[in-house]
């Protein structure tokens, strides 16, 4: 993967040309200001946010494969009680972003389904046996976890980009209605319903286009966290600096992908997003995706009181603050609560390094996914410090530009991202200490 390099050196304090900050996180603005991250660069965190990224990906390489096989075959089956049965084709398809056959190559390894993904599909936790076992004993990758997100993002909506914004147009009502039509066309109760209720199968279709915005955001980021981690370990990657300039550069490698959603039916592909839409990755997905799942997120269930008269959760959908920024990992690290089954997910994926360092942590294995969660939650800050940098390239100035006006412009849109950790759950704070285990 090319692309130019957007990410000026660091300097050791904040720029000459003009005064320091007087905001609360000061040192994080001028490190961001200096083209570093939000994320101290030790090689401690080099190591957890690399180990993470690379837990992460296999996981998320079912993910995007099984969204995309949800929302282009699965569509509107009444009782979808297999959707998480992954066909071969799906394990089979070539993630655009790697193998040999792509013209935009992030990862160097192969395009069909990882290798430990389907080794583990294959023996899970308990050994070779029937798929339908495995999942009745939840021996599984949990895709709950990917629902909870593109759900977060349905919710939210109209968060950047013009993805919603069409959502609601009469031209994908149109594409909808002929796909709901052709669907059901040898079912005449289901065709009566949707006359009826035209709105029902509506609202599930535009839900399923998320699904395939999902899909295809991660369908980028699985390979990014692969080649992450290869480097890595060949020792080309020796920074968080330098892990977070990757991330800024494939944003900008692959800002301009497209975001479409298509349903094969009876052998008949039906554009629903069409790609002539314009539809991109980094506005109409990465954007979003941050936004809802980073940063707002939902209440889990168990933790806040969905009661109104216990004001517990915010009235304004602006101020909510449930992403994994902001996450107090010990009561989310509970049973059935979907970041722990994205820990658990990732524990299987583990590399030795991150292994051997959770074994001497605290209460060592039996502390392991709240590690899992802690590191988890520092490699999103430094992923979220390359959108952060990437939005400060395309809306502002160079970090190195002469002009202490653009400088200051540079200045004020940091701090106006910092503010936003200015509430007490934020952990900015708290990924700054090395003992936040």
């Amino acid at each position: 993967m090319t692309s130019p390099t957007l990410i000026e050196p660091p300097t050791a304090q904040a720029p000459g040309p003009i005064p320091p900050s007087q905001h609360r996180f000061a040192d994080i603005i001028h490190r961001l200001e200096a083209g570093g991250s939000m994320l101290p660069d030790t090689p401690e965190n080099l190591k957890q946010i690399i180990g993470i990224y690379k837990a992460y990906a296999v996981p998320m390489d079912f993910y995007w494969r099984d969204l995309l096989y949800i929302a282009e075959q699965v569509f509107l089956e009444p009782l979808p009680a297999f959707k998480y049965f992954l066909p071969q084709e799906y394990l089979d398809r070539p993630n655009t972003y790697a193998g040999d056959g792509s013209s935009l190559r992030v990862w160097r390894g192969a395009a069909t389904a990882h290798p430990e993904l389907l080794e583990f599909m294959e023996t899970g936790e308990t050994g070779a046996m029937p798929k339908l076992l495995h999942h009745l004993w939840h021996d599984r990758i949990n895709m709950e976890f990917a629902e909870a997100c593109m759900q977060a993002m349905f919710w939210h909506q109209g968060m950047g980009g013009k993805f919603n914004e069409y959502l609601d147009s009469e031209a994908y009502r149109a594409n909808a209605d002929r796909a709901i039509k052709a669907y059901f066309r040898n079912n005449p109760l289901m065709l009566g319903l949707h006359q009826v209720f035209p709105e029902m199968f509506l609202e599930k279709v535009k839900q399923l286009s998320y699904y395939a915005n999902l899909g295809l955001f991660w369908e980028v980021m699985a390979p990014v966290f692969f080649e992450m981690s290869d480097l890595y370990d060949e020792g080309a990657l020796t920074s968080v600096q330098q892990a977070m300039e990757f991330l800024v550069n494939g944003i900008f490698a692959v800002a301009g992908q497209p975001i479409y959603h298509q349903v094969q039916i009876a052998g008949e592909w039906f554009e629903i997003v069409p790609k002539a839409e314009g539809m991109t990755w980094l506005h109409e997905a990465a954007l979003p995706y941050v936004e809802a799942v980073f940063y707002r997120g939902t209440p889990f269930r168990g933790t806040q009181s969905y009661n109104a008269q216990a004001h517990q959760i915010p009235e304004n959908q602006a101020d909510f603050h449930y992403g994994i920024l902001y996450a107090d990992l010990f009561p989310v690290g509970s049973a059935g609560i979907h970041p722990t089954l994205l820990m658990q997910d990732m524990l299987h994926f583990l590399p030795p390094y991150l292994e051997a360092d959770y074994a001497v942590q605290r209460r060592g294995d039996h502390d392991k996914l709240i590690q899992l969660g802690v590191t988890f939650q520092r490699s999103m800050y430094n992923v979220t410090s390359a959108v952060l940098q990437a939005l400060r390239a395309v809306l502002h100035h160079p970090l190195d530009d002469p002009d202490p006006d653009h400088l200051l412009a540079n200045r004020r849109f940091f701090e106006e991202q910092m503010d936003r950790f200015l509430r007490p759950e934020a952990r900015l704070d708290a990924i700054q200490d090395p003992n936040y285990r």
